[in-house]
């Protein structure tokens, strides 16, 4: 089963065995959780009237004795006390508790304690204690993701993650591949993403003028939006042909809805209304995003930037490199955060072999950009250097990548702007054809190997990004028997890796003054 149906299951049991109207009540993380694979005409069709988050709900003293009150929350310290709260002083005809994950025998014993009135008619655990964004793809969403870039815990235990037969989980560190979330992104949902900002399937565009004010916060969503769907992986060419046909079908649509030719026509207009004003806000949608970013990529001249970031993460030749590089530098157009990423792309894969040049462009870097904070790229280098990286991120340490880098780069690419695949797919196929290195990712305990794996979730601690998101649905669709499922501590787009690293620099730095 797919993450979205999973998740979606469990809400559909907690509401459907509570009968009658009701009140859903949640905490901050468990409201991120049900948003993105529930809406709210979902929730009306099961009869829940109002949503509460619990700091609401623990300092109300309004009686709501006509509602079931349906709880889902973490088992935190914190939700306990204000679930204690509310059970001291009931407002609920009945509560129904249920939590993302394990309950310990305390915090039972203390629910127990304080349900005097005997309200509760039951405690369940449901484990969905993650944010299923995608089918194949979930989040933690732990906002200080920065602490995984510090060294004392981005330094990995002796076991690094487990296999068992026919299902499997491996953990991976973004120090392993910290080239990903510093590219530029061409293909529709990874491109929102970096451009605007995807948060929990959420995209905020109340800072561009030109957005109508009914759409400067739109939902991004696979099971809601039809077009989204069909659209996320393509890239932003086809996209824009795609849209286009979209806005042709819809006016022709408008056309013939404005043509009456009897009552039974009208009847017909005013049935279908919803569904029309729903297409109607789908194309003001998806053109607002594409106009915006098409805006963005003609002001920071990205595909010029991005062109050299995919030969620095792609193909070898220093010289060219730092040509290239120097000249984007150079250039009045290109913004601070994307000279930025050139200088880190080019220092990740040329750190040992032209330390003059990196020198010289870490100078260069320093004077042309008001905003650099001095020493990030000597950070990132420190954390996610070569020295630090277990894989091949470059396919130049393994016979085998070599040869299959050599095949492709005579054969040509597709599309110089996407030629990039991120780490993920290798550990994939390592998985797949047994070729992993045991130094790498070592088992944990007595279990081993029987076969090909049938479902194997892979965690990056650190973070994921919807390049790899898109890596792992587009494997699973052309591999039908083996299910990969990625997760992380954060979805990442470059803005949020740098800052992230600049929060870990800081922190460095303090400590090391203490």
């Amino acid at each position: 089963m797919v993450l979205i149906p999973l998740v979606r299951d469990y809400i559909d049991r907690m509401l459907h065995d509570v009968s009658g109207m009701k009140v859903l009540i949640l905490d901050p993380q468990t409201v991120e959780m049900v948003s993105v694979v529930y809406s709210q005409s979902d929730l009306l069709r099961k009869e829940v009237f109002l949503v509460e988050t619990v700091d609401d709900a623990s300092s109300s003293r309004a009686s709501m004795a006509h509602l079931k009150a349906v709880f889902f929350f973490r088992p935190s310290s914190d939700n306990i006390q204000k679930l204690r709260r509310i059970l001291a002083a009931p407002r609920f005809a009945e509560c129904h508790l249920f939590f993302s994950n394990i309950l310990k025998i305390p915090q039972i014993q203390v629910l127990a304690d304080s349900d005097e009135q005997e309200v509760v008619q039951q405690v369940q655990e449901f484990y969905a204690d993650f944010c299923a964004i995608d089918p194949f793809h979930f989040t933690l969403n732990i906002r200080n993701n920065h602490i995984y870039m510090l060294p004392t815990v981005v330094d990995p235990p002796d076991t690094k993650g487990h296999q068992m037969s026919q299902k499997g989980s491996h953990k991976k560190l973004r120090r392993d591949d910290p080239v990903t979330p510093l590219l530029n992104q061409w293909t529709y949902q990874a491109m929102v993403h970096e451009l605007i900002g995807i948060d929990n399937n959420k995209v905020d565009l109340t800072e561009f003028s030109t957005v109508p004010k009914d759409q400067q916060e739109v939902v991004l969503s696979a099971v809601q939006d039809n077009f989204f769907r069909a659209n996320m992986f393509e890239n932003f060419g086809d996209l824009g042909m795609n849209v286009k046909r979209m806005v042709d079908d819809f006016q022709h649509l408008s056309k013939s809805s404005q043509n009456f030719q009897s009552i039974g026509d009208m009847a017909k207009f005013v049935t279908n209304y919803p569904e029309y004003r729903k297409t109607h806000g789908n194309v003001t949608k998806h053109v607002a995003l594409v106009s915006e970013m098409s805006r963005m990529v003609e002001e920071r001249k990205l595909m010029q930037v991005s062109q050299t970031e995919q030969e620095l993460a792609c193909t070898s030749g220093q010289a060219a490199a730092f040509e290239a590089v120097t000249s984007l530098l150079n250039n009045q157009s290109v913004s601070d955060i994307d000279r930025l990423r050139l200088v880190m792309l080019y220092a990740l894969r040329y750190e040992k072999e032209s330390p003059v040049q990196l020198m010289q462009l870490f100078n260069k870097l320093a004077s042309r950009s008001a905003k650099y904070k001095s020493g990030l790229v000597q950070f990132l280098l420190k954390q996610a250097g070569v020295d630090k990286r277990t894989g091949d991120l470059y396919g130049n340490r393994d016979l085998l990548n070599i040869a299959r880098n050599m095949a492709r780069g005579l054969k040509g690419v597709e599309n110089v702007y996407t030629q990039h695949q991120p780490l993920l797919f290798q550990t994939m196929e390592g998985i797949v054809k047994g070729r992993l290195r045991d130094a790498d990712y070592p088992l944990v305990g007595n279990h081993f190997q029987q076969g090909r794996p049938q479902d194997v979730v892979i965690f990056i601690v650190g973070g994921t990004t919807y390049e790899e998101a898109r890596s792992v649905a587009l494997y699973n669709a052309a591999n039908p028997g083996v299910r990969f499922f990625l997760g992380g501590s954060l979805v990442l787009n470059s803005k949020r890796f740098l800052e992230d690293l600049g929060e870990a620099q800081k922190i460095s730095k303090s400590s090391t003054l203490v």
